[in-house]
């Protein structure tokens, strides 16, 4: 939750005026449990969307998460109906399963490092237009998966794309 990439995803939406919930998953940080693989986990998310939609009722959702937290984000975000569009941060393409997408027509945006040590961007800019749907990708060249020196142009890139999603965001 206080990793500086979820901290900017979170500011970006924020100053748009859109409302944020930042989470740890269960067994990170403070949080209680242990590290579920991505199954508890996948529950953390839907609880977390739970409390949104009783919070904002009718206002539409977006789920977006960095690195494991983006294959969780997805994986709940491309089930959920309440869920409209989608924000993957440095997909770890290279160790996970993400055939998932292949059935997500939901708009999605992908930012990703040149160098993400944890997502080939070779395999990330074959994935990207294979998938159904409006799917933008937006590479941050020479940067880690961390987006170390460059997370304006993180914010650039979801603060752009969240405009054209929703019209009456404005910055």
């Amino acid at each position: 939750m206080h990793n500086k990439v979820v901290f900017q995803v979170a500011k970006s939406i924020d100053a748009l005026g859109a409302p944020v919930l930042r989470f740890n998953f269960r067994g990170a940080g403070l949080s209680e449990g242990v590290h579920d693989r991505g199954i508890g986990e996948s529950d953390d998310v839907r609880t977390a969307l739970q409390f949104l939609i009783a919070e904002f009722p009718g206002v539409p959702l977006l789920v977006a998460g960095f690195s494991f937290g983006s294959i969780v984000g997805l994986r709940v975000g491309c089930q959920a109906p309440e869920v409209t569009q989608l924000i993957a941060l440095g997909l770890p393409v290279s160790n996970s399963d993400v055939s998932f997408l292949s059935e997500c027509r939901k708009p999605k945006l992908f930012v990703h490092g040149s160098n993400d040590e944890h997502g080939d961007v070779r395999k990330v800019e074959k994935l990207v237009p294979s998938l159904p749907g409006e799917n933008r990708l937006v590479i941050v060249e020479g940067v880690d998966h961390f987006f170390t020196g460059k997370l304006s142009e993180v914010d650039q890139a979801i603060t752009t794309w969240l405009i054209e999603q929703f019209p009456v965001l404005k910055k």
